[in-house]
């Protein structure tokens, strides 16, 4: 017997396209976006042309979010909007792929260009999307729905990135490497155009109602933000500069300086999505539960400590275990810093809160990129300090040291100056301890193992 199903509402119809297109991204990460740093290497990039590489697209994407809340002010079709950055991402990889194989003296710079024109349209769809995907949520439901969202996105990622490692290694070592590049790349910008496809069908809700405030960018940081807002902005901006010391050399030393094959690369990146996709939906949970001041104070101790470890060894087991834990970290700061814009501001101010984010994020991840590029050019390779000698595989690990030990500075300085920002459970450190992604099941394993051992 037949039944009737009900039609899915506008809220529900939205929220499975952002799942969708969760999914798409997905794909469009793994096989594009995380090699195109392995890609400018492959055209001979220098490390300052690698640190631009990272912070180039930042800057230029911050430019298009303040544009795109401009054009939300005279013209609130966010689905119009969405739809014309997905469109414009989708297209962006042609260029990136032909104009290096036609103009090869340039390769690297044009890698540059491409990535930042790319950039530029994700960012500006980025306060359109997230203003109108948190319309349809209440705030203890964003850390859930953004957890699964990531769940999502981390398990393809991780299929995605394995299966671009794998297609790179076929012609790694035949002189024609550009085309298993141009063919991955192909893939990442055909997923954003079903993106788009899974867009169309999507209703926005009483558009109307959701016109962002006509209160510019300086007011709104000067009246509409919290004291507790401007000084998470000053956390959020710093610990980006801190990361990205090291961020866009992790692939010259894993390539260039220790040797990995495309698919050691493409397994070291997958490790850091599989602690993504175990971690993120305990870690939304967590965040909607205890508040994601909570989730920043545990994350923030956590992650200076993850470059160091590069100091360690150069075997390719440990490197694993230790972009694994970075995944299962990341998953949760990223988490945190993205949800607790969303807690800290009126709907209303919403999208000008995530550009002005956004913005404050992408100076410091410049700022640290090229601080990064200069470190690289001056720290010696070898250190001799009280009879102890260490000399890595290149001066990088050092590079990799001082970014966390600057990350820790800002975690101890910075995150006491801001609260919680909305009403959660207080419970005792320990219980939080106990909540934690990874030692929660791990302790409730043992718990109901070692009775069982004692038979």
């Amino acid at each position: 017997m037949s039944s009737i199903s009900r039609p899915q509402s506008g809220g529900e119809q939205g929220l499975r396209y952002g799942l969708r297109d969760g999914a798409c991204q997905a794909v469009t990460q793994g096989s594009g976006e995380q090699y195109l740093s392995a890609f400018a290497l492959l055209l001979q990039a220098s490390p300052f042309q690698l640190s631009l590489l990272s912070a180039l697209p930042q800057l230029v994407g911050t430019v298009a979010q303040i544009l795109s809340v401009k054009v939300l002010q005279w013209y609130p079709n966010r689905k119009a909007l969405i739809s014309v950055g997905t469109v414009g991402q989708a297209l962006t990889w042609i260029p990136i792929v032909l104009l290096p194989l036609l103009l090869p003296q340039w390769g690297p710079w044009l890698v540059v260009g491409g990535a930042a024109a790319y950039f530029a349209c994700a960012q500006f769809t980025a306060p359109a999307w997230n203003s109108l995907v948190a319309d349809w949520l209440g705030q203890h439901e964003r850390g859930a729905y953004f957890a699964r969202r990531t769940k999502i996105i981390a398990g393809l990622s991780f299929f995605a990135l394995c299966g671009a490692g794998w297609i790179l290694s076929l012609w790694q070592h035949s002189g024609a490497a550009w085309w298993g590049f141009a063919l991955i790349f192909a893939l990442a910008g055909g997923a954003r155009i079903l993106s788009v496809l899974a867009l169309s069908p999507v209703h926005e809700m009483h558009p109307t109602a959701h016109q962002e405030a006509q209160q510019g960018f300086f007011g709104f940081f000067r009246l509409g933000a919290t004291k507790d807002f401007r000084r998470f902005l000053v956390f959020s901006g710093l610990m980006h500069a801190s990361v990205l010391i090291a961020g866009p050399f992790f692939v010259l030393y894993l390539l260039q300086d220790i040797h990995l094959s495309y698919i050691g690369y493409g397994g070291w990146l997958a490790t850091g999505l599989l602690g993504q996709l175990l971690a993120v939906q305990a870690w939304g949970h967590f965040g909607d539960r205890f508040g994601n001041k909570a989730l920043l104070s545990i994350t923030g101790f956590t992650v200076p400590f993850l470059p160091m470890l590069y100091l360690v060894s150069t075997h390719l087991g440990f490197l694993l275990i230790v972009n694994f834990l970075g995944g299962v970290i990341w998953a949760g700061l990223g988490l945190g810093l993205q949800n607790y814009v969303f807690d800290s501001v009126r709907p209303a101010d919403r999208a000008k809160a995530i550009a002005l984010s956004s913005t404050v994020n992408a100076i410091g991840w410049s700022m640290g990129a090229l601080v990064g590029s200069w470190l690289v050019e001056h720290l010696p390779a070898r250190i001799e300090w009280g009879g102890v000698v260490l000399q890595p595989a290149s001066n990088l690990p050092f590079v990799f040291f001082l970014s966390g030990v600057l990350r820790l500075l800002v975690s101890c300085s910075l995150l006491g100056s801001f609260r919680e920002a909305r009403q959660v459970e207080l419970p005792p450190r320990r219980q939080l301890l106990w909540e934690l992604p990874i030692v929660k099941p791990v302790a409730q394993f043992v718990t109901w193992t070692l009775p069982k051992l004692n038979r």
